[in-house]
Formats: C-alpha cells, sequence, structure tokens
C-alpha cells in the first residue's frame, strides 16, 4: 500500500513539475513528498528523477514509471468515479427474499416497475417462508413477516397486515367453530391457538385447533379454503385482492396486526439500488 501511495505522489511531482508545487496540490509538507521520492527510487534501486534547483527531468526508467504510475491513477480515478455513479442511478445485481404471501402480490409487482424505471437494476428475487441468512445467501434485502431475531443485521418497520380466520359460508356453517377443520400452514405448528379482539369492545375470544390438513404453500391453503375444505387464515391483502367466495369465522372479531421487517445487512448506509428498492416496497405496503 505504501509503494501505491508514493507512485501517486511521484506521478503528481512529474505532473506539477517539482517537489513543492507536488507538495500544495496535494496538501503535504514539501519534506514528506520529498520522502516519498526518495523511498521510492531506493526500493526500486533506480534514479527516476535528475534535478537541479530549478528544473528537474525524468530519467528514461523515470519515463517508463511514470507512464505505469499514470495509467495507475487513471484506474484508481475510473474507481472512484463508477463507485460514485452507482450512487446517483440505481443499477447492479440486487438479491431480495421475502415469503410467499408477500413475494407474489406485493414485492413483485414493485420491483416489475423498478425494472422499467431503472434499467441498470439486475433483481434477484427469492420467494422462501424460511429465514434464510442474509450473508450466508448473498442477499441484499429480507423482507420479514414479524420481528427478525438476528440483531446483527438492521431492520426496520416498513409495514403491517392482519390475518383473517375464513373459510366458505357453507363449510363455516356446518357445525360448531371448535370442531371445524382447521387447514395449517407448516409453519403454524402442530397446536394452532387464535386470540381474537372484539372489533368494537376488545373482548377477546382464544380458539384452539389441531390441523386437519397440513401444506407449505399460502395458495395452497387458498384454494383449499375455496374448496370448502376447511378454515383457515389468508393474509387480508390477499383475501381482498382477489374475489373470493371465503367469509370470515367470526365477523365481530379479528386476529391481531402482523408487523412487516426489511432486514438488510449493511451498517453504514444503503447501495442506491437497495436503498430506492426498500422505499418502493414500503411505499406500496402503506397503500394497502
Amino acid at each position: 500500500m505504501n509503494n501505491l501511495r508514493q507512485m501517486s505522489v511521484f506521478a503528481r511531482i512529474v505532473e506539477c513539475g517539482s517537489i513543492s508545487a507536488a507538495a500544495d496540490s496535494l496538501d503535504l509538507s514539501k519534506s514528506v513528498v520529498s520522502q516519498h521520492l526518495k523511498t521510492l527510487e531506493s526500493e526500486l534501486g533506480v534514479p527516476l528523477l535528475k534535478r537541479t534547483t530549478r528544473r528537474q527531468t525524468l530519467t528514461p526508467a523515470g519515463e517508463v514509471f511514470y507512464t505505469q504510475c499514470q495509467q495507475l491513477n487513471q484506474l484508481a480515478a475510473d474507481a472512484w468515479d463508477q463507485a460514485q455513479s452507482n450512487q446517483s442511478v440505481p443499477r447492479g445485481k440486487i438479491k431480495i427474499t421475502a415469503p410467499h404471501a408477500l413475494m407474489g402480490p406485493l414485492i413483485a409487482p414493485v420491483i416489475g416497475q423498478l425494472m422499467q424505471q431503472y434499467p441498470q437494476i439486475e433483481p434477484q428475487l427469492i420467494a422462501s417462508d424460511e429465514q434464510q441468512d442474509l450473508m450466508q445467501h448473498g442477499i441484499d434485502l429480507a423482507i420479514r413477516v414479524g420481528h427478525s431475531q438476528e440483531s446483527s443485521y438492521r431492520q426496520r418497520r416498513i409495514g403491517a397486515f392482519r390475518d383473517v380466520l375464513c373459510g366458505t359460508a357453507t363449510y363455516i356453517n356446518s357445525g360448531p367453530t371448535d370442531s371445524l377443520n382447521y387447514i395449517a400452514n407448516r409453519w403454524q405448528g402442530k397446536q394452532i391457538k387464535h386470540q381474537l379482539i372484539h372489533k368494537e369492545n376488545s373482548s377477546r375470544r382464544k380458539l384452539t385447533f389441531a390441523p386437519g390438513c397440513t401444506v407449505d404453500s399460502l395458495y395452497t391453503t387458498l384454494a383449499l379454503l375455496e374448496a370448502g375444505a376447511g378454515i383457515g387464515i389468508i393474509p387480508d391483502f390477499i383475501l381482498n385482492a382477489n374475489a373470493s367466495s371465503l367469509t370470515e369465522v367470526m365477523p365481530n372479531y379479528q386476529l391481531s396486526s402482523v408487523p412487516i421487517f426489511a432486514v438488510h445487512p449493511y451498517q453504514s448506509g444503503l447501495p442506491l439500488a437497495v436503498g430506492v428498492t426498500l422505499n418502493a416496497i414500503e411505499a406500496a405496503l402503506q397503500q394497502d
């Protein structure tokens, strides 16, 4: 790293015409610049400049070395400009994960709009109900239901939704609520417990079910419920977006709202593409 610094200082000495002018340009003392040149020539084992009190000229070895130092400085300048340009226009790869329930109806449409607005972004979308490790899988942004336990990552609440306990009216009326067949997603476990709150007086009602059928997809749950196979929970934004035959099991009661969090591994500022994506997803959630 010191050699790279010395090469950069040497190029500036040549371009400025003197050690004093280079020192002023670099905001360094003349002695520091002179020492950089002296150390560089000593480690190379060859003189690079011939200097008098009035002028300096490159040695043959110095001419060749200066050309290479120019190329090094240009590469550094290009790298700097490229990094800054990434913060002026969203671009590049971005890997996003979200549960199936959010990916299809909410996340994917947002990403589709961003791709039209910013054609240089390259999204990779992963729909998964499993909470994957962000660093291990190279994930830039995770949209998760509920607070994440991974304290090493940054997270913020960007929205909320409410699950609706529902089924077809015919099936709901077929017997007492606690005897109805429950269609469960596998993440719900082997015993389902719901605490519902009255929409007007805030009284509470507890329900417990043993799953009669377990599935690994929200949309499989939706299909089974619409087929009259049982009751189960469907997020309100999915229920509202579909012309569904489903109705609430207990219309006067509702489940608690469920927070949605954005989680990312960046500690000191988001890349522009990630920040733009996060803001667009949050805005879409606020509209629902």
